[in-house]
């Protein structure tokens, strides 16, 4: 089993939900969180002044998926979440030693 993270832009949430769920990985954890990458943040205007934003919002997905689907996993995430433009966001994939499902007791791949 691994870990699949993704932080993306929040206005692409749904178009990756949409391609998850073509795969049957439904199941995800969202999280809403702040941050920067190498860009630092970004520089916005309004009523005529500059001002600094220095963490962007952004959104993290997170699910747990069987070895062999990592890999299309995250190609369908790279294709749903892809602008082109700075900020698209970073994957993490970490190996999970153990799962429980609460409900039933099944464990491992069982509880996915």
């Amino acid at each position: 089993m691994q870990k699949v993270e993704a932080i993306i832009r929040p206005e692409k949430l749904q178009v990756v939900k949409m391609a998850l769920e073509e795969l049957n990985h439904a199941g995800m954890t969202l999280t809403e969180v702040r941050g920067h990458g190498i860009q630092r943040g970004i520089t916005e205007q309004w009523r005529g002044r500059s001002f600094a934003v220095e963490y962007l919002t952004k959104v993290k997905v997170e699910l747990v998926v069987a070895d062999g689907d990592v890999a299309e996993v995250v190609d369908r995430i790279i294709e749903a979440a892809r602008t082109g433009e700075v900020g698209d966001g970073k994957i993490f994939v970490t190996p999970v030693t153990s799962a429980v499902r609460i409900r039933t007791g099944e464990r491992d791949d069982a509880a996915l």
